[in-house]
C-alpha cells in the first residue's frame, strides 16, 4: 500500500492480490490511515491488484462507511477487468 497526500485527500495505491489474508491487512493498515490522517476525500487505485477475490469488496465497503462516519467522499480507480467482474458479480 503506498499512500499520496493530494488536495482532495489520499490517494492510496493497492498492490498485489486481494484475498481473505491481504484484504484483512488492507483493511486494517487503511482504517489506520484513515484515522491517522482524517481524509475530506480517500481514493483507492486498484491499478496494483493483481488479484481479488469477494474479500477485496470488503476492503472498499469497510472503507466507504469509515469514510462516510467522517462526512467524506470515496472512489475507487484503476480497477483491472478481473476485479471488475467480482464487484459486478456482488452487484456493485
Amino acid at each position: 500500500m503506498r499512500i499520496e497526500q493530494k488536495e482532495q485527500g489520499l490517494l492510496v495505491h493497492l498492490e498485489g492480490e486481494l484475498g481473505h489474508h491481504e484484504a484483512l491487512e488492507a483493511m486494517r493498515g487503511l482504517e489506520d490511515v484513515i484515522d491517522s490522517y482524517t481524509p475530506g476525500g480517500l481514493e483507492l487505485d486498484f491499478s496494483g491488484v493483481t488479484f481479488m477475490d469477494s474479500s477485496g469488496i470488503a476492503v472498499v465497503v469497510q472503507s466507504a462507511r469509515q469514510m462516510r462516519a467522517l462526512g467524506g467522499d470515496m472512489a475507487v480507480s484503476g480497477v483491472s477487468k478481473q476485479a471488475m467482474r467480482v464487484f459486478s458479480a456482488a452487484g456493485i
